[in-house]
């Protein structure tokens, strides 16, 4: 009788699993397909094949349905790992294989970075997860700008230049003018290596 009952409560926790996944993926769909402002608690649910009640006894709010949306779409797309490129010594070197991997990346997931930039302003919910993937470019930046040993503030406009460059609207502003990535890169570097000449150089106020 007892291995029953627990046969049942596994089955059961089975099943609510599955069911928190299907509305984790429906909302993940819709938010790629339509965006996180015209995502609605009913099509997370038509889209789940579950009732709104049901949806509500998974996740409080909003900011909950987000944060697993969020944890689930990275553990699928995960964005490119510095490891990757850490062992590349030249510093442009360095930087054209992290571009290279970040806007391979925003290509083959440019649907929901362009949704979520485009509401990011007029959903509160997004704006954690989205600042928390800015927090991680700007440490990205940290580590591709320290190798060129140009200290602050005269390495300011590079270390802003890269950062920049590892943006999505970056990506995506290059992509509207209709550049190969091979020559979005090949741009960058070239703004890059001309940040970093001018800023080796000595100051003519200093000489």
């Amino acid at each position: 009788m007892e291995s029953k009952r627990v046969y049942r409560k596994e089955r059961r926790a089975r099943s609510e699993d599955e069911t928190r996944r299907r509305i984790v993926e429906a909302a993940m769909r819709l938010h790629e397909e339509v965006g996180p402002r015209a995502t609605t608690i009913s099509a997370i649910a038509a889209r789940a094949s579950v009732q709104r009640l049901t949806v509500y006894r998974h996740f409080a709010d909003e900011t909950a349905i987000f944060r697993a949306c969020t944890s689930h779409w990275l553990s699928v797309n995960p964005p490119p790992d510095p490891a990757s490129w850490g062992a590349v010594a030249a510093p442009l070197e360095r930087l054209e294989a992290a571009l290279s991997a970040f806007y391979s990346y925003y290509r083959a997931t440019e649907a929901m970075w362009a949704a979520a930039h485009r509401d990011l302003a007029e959903v509160p919910a997004l704006q954690e997860p989205m600042a928390a993937f800015a927090r991680f470019l700007a440490a990205v930046a940290d580590g591709l700008f320290e190798p060129f040993g140009i200290g602050m503030p005269a390495g300011a406009p590079l270390r802003a230049t890269i950062r920049h460059a590892l943006d999505f609207p970056t990506w995506a502003g290059l992509d509207r003018q209709r550049l190969p990535e091979e020559e979005k890169v090949a741009l960058v570097l070239a703004w890059a290596a001309g940040a970093a000449a001018t800023q080796s150089r000595p100051s003519p106020r200093a000489a």
